[in-house]
Parts: C-alpha cells; sequence; structure tokens
C-alpha cells in the first residue's frame, strides 16, 4: 500500500485504476460540520445532554467503546437485518484497528493462527504477521471460497498441533477479486464453523454495492450460534478522512472468575492499552451521518450505488472493446462492489508499475501482493471507484496502449 502510494505521488499526472478509494466528488467540507451540528441535536434532544455534556463528549476522550455504538446497532438492524446489542459493538479508529484487536484478543500463544481466503487483503494478512500469527491460505475459487479446502486447513493445522483460530473473508465483493459468495455457499460456511468451533472474521466494506441492485443477507445476519465476528468500515459509506470502523463480537468467553462476558469487552481491554478511544469528533460526523438517514447507509448511498454499478459497468464493458476475443487479456465480471481481475500474458511486477506509470501515465495494482506464495505473476487489479466515467475510460485507453506493448516486447500481438 506504501508502494502504491509513493508511485502515485511520484507520478502525479497518472489516472489511478489502482486505488480502491470511494469518489471524491460526493464530498464538500460543509457535509462535515452539517453532520456534526445533527449530532449535537441529537445528544440535546434524544439523550437529553446539557451544553455541558455535550461540549464533554464531543471534546474529551470518552468511552473506549465508543459514542455511536447504539447508532451503529441501529444501522446493522435496518440495512442487515441483525439483532445487534450495543454493547456487543467496538468503535474502532477503522477496520484496521478491529480487526488488530481481534487478533490480538485471539492469539494466546505461538500455535495459534490465522486462515485467510486468497486472494486476500494485505492489510488483514499484514496485521496478522504484526502480531506474529501465522496466516493460513485457503483456497478462493469462483464461488469465494473452496469449503472443503477450509476443512482440510483447519484439521490439518490441528494435527500439526496447531489452533486455528478463526478465517478472515469478505463474503461480498472481496478485495481484490471482487468475488460473491452465494448464499448455499453463506450457509455451508456456517455449518463448518459451528462443526469445526472456529470463528469467522467477516469484513463487509463493499456490500451496499451490488451491480444489479440484489444484496444477499450477511454471514452474521444468518449466524444463530454466534460463529462470525462481524468487521465493518464506514470509509466507503460515509467519510475515510474520518477513520471509523467498528467491531460487533458477541461471542461470550470467560472472564476468569467463572463466569463470561461478551468478547467485545475483551476487544476494549485491549484498545484502552492501543489508542485508548476513538475520536470522538470523528465518530460525531459518523453519528450525525447516520442520523440524517434513519441510520441507513443504503439510503445514505443511493447516489454513491448508482455511481459505482455505472463505473464498475463502464470498466467491464470498456476492457471489452479495448481487447475483444480472441485475446489473451481476459478478466472477471463481479457481481459488485470496486474490482476487476486483469490476466495478461506477461508477468506483473511493481517494477513494471513504475514504468506504466512512468511511461504511459496509468496506476493499477498487481496482484502478487494479495497471495502468500512469493515471486510475479501474471495479474492484476483494476478499481472503479476513484474516476469519474470520463476518467475511466482514458484510463482505459492509456491501460490498454501500455498492456499491448509490453506484451508486444514477447512478440506477442493481437
Amino acid at each position: 500500500m506504501n508502494f502504491l502510494s509513493e508511485i502515485a505521488g511520484r507520478y502525479p499526472g497518472a489516472l489511478s485504476l489502482a486505488a480502491g478509494a470511494p469518489y471524491e466528488g460526493f464530498y464538500d467540507v460543509e457535509d462535515i460540520h452539517r453532520c456534526l451540528r445533527r449530532f449535537c441535536e441529537h445528544l440535546r434532544a434524544d439523550r437529553g445532554y446539557s451544553e455541558e455534556q455535550v461540549r464533554r463528549t464531543l471534546l474529551q476522550y470518552g468511552r473506549t467503546k465508543g459514542i455511536v455504538h447504539d447508532l451503529i446497532a441501529r444501522h446493522l438492524s435496518v440495512d442487515e437485518g441483525m439483532d445487534a446489542d450495543p454493547e456487543s459493538i467496538v468503535v474502532t479508529v477503522g477496520f484496521q484497528e478491529a480487526l488488530f484487536l481481534t487478533l490480538r484478543t485471539l492469539r494466546r500463544d505461538a500455535r495459534d493462527v490465522l486462515l485467510a481466503v486468497t486472494p486476500a487483503y494485505v492489510g488483514a494478512t499484514g496485521a496478522a504477521r504484526l502480531l506474529d500469527m501465522p496466516v493460513h491460505p485457503v483456497a478462493g475459487g469462483p464461488g469465494g471460497v473452496d469449503s472443503d479446502d477450509l476443512v482440510r486447513h483447519i484439521r490439518a493445522a490441528r494435527r500439526a498441533g496447531l489452533r486455528p483460530r478463526a478465517c478472515y473473508l469478505v463474503p461480498d465483493f472481496a478485495n481484490p477479486s471482487g468475488v460473491r459468495i452465494p448464499l448455499d455457499l453463506r450457509h455451508e460456511l456456517l455449518d463448518i464453523a459451528r462443526r469445526e468451533d472456529i470463528l469467522l472474521l467477516e469484513d463487509n466494506p463493499y456490500g451496499l454495492f451490488p451491480l444489479r441492485g440484489e444484496r444477499l443477507p450477511t454471514l452474521k445476519a444468518l449466524d444463530t450460534a454466534r460463529s462470525v465476528v462481524y468487521l465493518g468500515s464506514l470509509s466507503k459509506t460515509v467519510f475515510p478522512g474520518t477513520r471509523v470502523g467498528y467491531v460487533m463480537a458477541d461471542q461470550l468467553v470467560a472472564d476468569g472468575a467463572g463466569g463470561s462476558v461478551r468478547l467485545a469487552d475483551h476487544l476494549a481491554r485491549v484498545k484502552s492499552m492501543i489508542t485508548v478511544n476513538t475520536s470522538p469528533l470523528a465518530q460525531a460526523v459518523v453519528g450525525g451521518r447516520l442520523l440524517e438517514h434513519g441510520c441507513s447507509l443504503e439510503r445514505a448511498n443511493a447516489r454513491e450505488a448508482v455511481f459505482y454499478r455505472r463505473g464498475l459497468k463502464r470498466l467491464s464493458d470498456g476492457l471489452a472493446r479495448r481487447f475483444p476475443a480472441p485475446c489473451p487479456v481476459t478478466w472477471n465480471a463481479p457481481d459488485g462492489g470496486f474490482f476487476v481481475v486483469v490476466s495478461v500474458p506477461f508477468e506483473v511486477t511493481d517494477a513494471l508499475l513504475e514504468r506504466s506509470a512512468r511511461e504511459h501515465r496509468v496506476l493499477w495494482t498487481p496482484l502478487h501482493p494479495f497471495y502468500d506464495s512469493p515471486g510475479p505473476m501474471r495479474q492484476l487489479r483494476l478499481s472503479c471507484s476513484a474516476l469519474p466515467p470520463d476518467a475511466i475510460d482514458e484510463a482505459l485507453d492509456r491501460f490498454a496502449v501500455f498492456v499491448r506493448a509490453r506484451a508486444a516486447e514477447d512478440g506477442i500481438r493481437w
């Protein structure tokens, strides 16, 4: 991720099909002030706070679990059909802290391992490695995850004396593959989690952006045995700059005194030693945005959802026009989200990305960092989220020239 940022900074004239960031054209600084005012009104009118309490809520440290946990619980009920206890939610500094807290709490000693469906988001596998928690890759495939391979990895790890604590996965339009796990396989994964006594760590940053309007229930919404820890991010649906995420962990675990507490309480203890709390000002902006739309991020992002659907279609249709069959360049067809995976007839390296930026003024993302195995691969990721439609067309024109030029060096023409 640092390398991509460095390349983008080094070549500011390059159009980026690499960034998975949301489109900035919908943002305005006034939105921050408006949302902040709306949250303050909520504190006064709905919670009965005095002006002194409002000031303290915004400007003091605040509770470790957060000050908008109840609004996030309402959002999960309205948009996802979850029965979420607000006290099972910890508001975090983005998704990254939510995952870090979860993994740190689950890791007890060197025997603990994480399973991750590949290709896997590098922020997730990187967080595990920072905690010295080995990552065992589970095959993905056209359905999003190979359930038989998941079971094989769980049992093989246990035979080796290891403890597979959880499996990280993105059921809806995963980064980078764009794949969505079908409903029947979601039920099968929950059965495996119950039978094998393993947690599923569900990451869902793209679920509100299906290509054709249909949405599937999250794993957590289907979870009746508390087998799923739900990791949320508001970066794609509110503002990335607020750096607000959350984790819903309603599992009951031993408290060391013969009783039990929520897993969320353990996460909060860990958080109190790392970031203490999540910025109340940032939470207030998020809270105001939720309140403006009855705590429905689906309603709040109706305009954005249309934009991303059009962008994904423009990206896919644009590839088809520039690389008509028969052609050695192919790509997948995601049902939503931001990403398309492209296969090319040459090796994709970081050095080649820099050359693309320098000579053709277009950025994309190599796929090899998303896999556990080293070495170059012949795949890359394109994203539709950060550019307006006309810029997507221009970026694809540059990308097509780059691909043809690089392939011609190996004598490949079409």
